[in-house]
């Protein structure tokens, strides 16, 4: 599957680094931007990352970027699912083992620290740590040294931590789930990331830049929303915010094989192809028609706007609204000559 093209909106005087464009996050919200002036920030110091937001949200992307955007960048990213740590093996899935600590140790092996040595450690889903895995972890953060399992010697460790979770640790920390020391060490770098439906317009878009990833990996031509769907996205709650919309996206790309897509909200595919009212399937017609075109001319010209405007006889303005409108970027269509016509 090739890598989807990502991109990462920030305030001017923090665009420092030419990684940015490697990054997947996207928006344009005040909320978001805050969080990115964050991550910048963060990822200058080496410091542990306490991450916190709903499910969905883009916990990992986030700590991805505090790695790539650091010193560390050149060196492992080792993400554990804490929540599928075994409470019986977890000093060894953290730490490692020699040959022989238990029945199954039939030979060493490095645990997830050792793979991470240089770079950064991401804990996700910290709160589902048992307290033997809470109490292992807590005793690391105090010195960065470890012992392997069964072993005598205790080993540094050169690791960056960034820890993240969907649940608020300080109120588990108050019922007694969750130690208020670890959460202490663990928060030194707060980053508390918006949900979807507080960041505005940013969920269209992303629509338009999932849009934009599916048609490249499946080789489609490009594809938008209807304005109906558009005024939905705006309108819904996404309590599984960005992944929930990644993943209706997806599915709408993939069932619906006119150019212009209207979502279905109910998760039902059959009302999605419902007879439309004869405006509807009229305006459905005519923006299929004009984005077909458009693609096409743009496909014939290799992305020079200049020139298809010229072709279709239209004002150069007209067709770059009529561009955006579609989800069309020149870039999609041009060679490198043809990219700054």
């Amino acid at each position: 599957m090739p890598e989807p093209e990502v991109k990462l909106h920030m305030p001017a005087d923090d665009a420092t680094l030419a990684d940015y464009a490697r990054l997947n996050l996207i928006g344009d919200s005040p909320p978001f931007l805050e969080c990115v002036r964050l991550i910048c920030r963060m990822a200058q110091w080496d410091a542990t990352v306490l991450i916190q937001g709903e499910t969905g949200t883009g916990k990992e992307l986030a700590a991805r970027a505090i790695h790539y955007l650091g010193t560390r960048r050149n060196m492992p990213f080792i993400p554990v699912n804490c929540g599928a740590l075994p409470e019986s093996l977890v000093e060894s899935e953290l730490f490692g083992h020699v040959r022989g600590a238990f029945t199954d140790a039939r030979e060493s092996r490095a645990g997830v620290v050792a793979q991470a040595e240089g770079g950064t450690l991401y804990l996700d889903e910290v709160e589902a740590m048992g307290p033997r895995a809470q109490v292992a972890l807590l005793r690391f953060l105090q010195d960065r040294e470890y012992r392997p399992v069964g072993g005598t010697v205790v080993r540094g460790a050169n690791v960056r931590v960034v820890a993240s979770s969907n649940v608020d640790l300080a109120a588990m920390a108050v019922r007694g789930t969750f130690r208020h020391d670890l959460l202490f060490r663990l928060n030194v770098l707060p980053l508390d990331l918006p949900p979807l439906r507080e960041r505005g317009d940013d969920v269209v878009t992303l629509a338009q830049a999932f849009l934009h990833r599916f048609s490249r990996q499946y080789r489609q031509p490009p594809k938008t929303l209807d304005d109906a769907s558009t005024a939905w996205l705006l309108r819904h709650r996404w309590p599984g915010n960005v992944r929930e919309l990644e993943n209706l996206i997806h599915r709408q790309f993939l069932l619906f094989d006119a150019v212009v897509i209207r979502l279905a909200p109910g998760g039902d595919a059959a009302r999605a192809h419902a007879e439309p009212s004869f405006q509807a399937a009229k305006a459905r017609a005519i923006a299929d028609f004009e984005s077909r075109y458009i693609a096409a001319l743009l496909a014939r010209t290799r992305g020079n706007v200049s020139l298809a405007a010229r072709l279709s006889g239209k004002e150069r303005s007209r067709l770059g609204k009529l561009m955006k409108k579609y989800g069309l970027d020149r870039a999609t269509f041009a060679d490198d000559e043809a990219a700054t016509a």
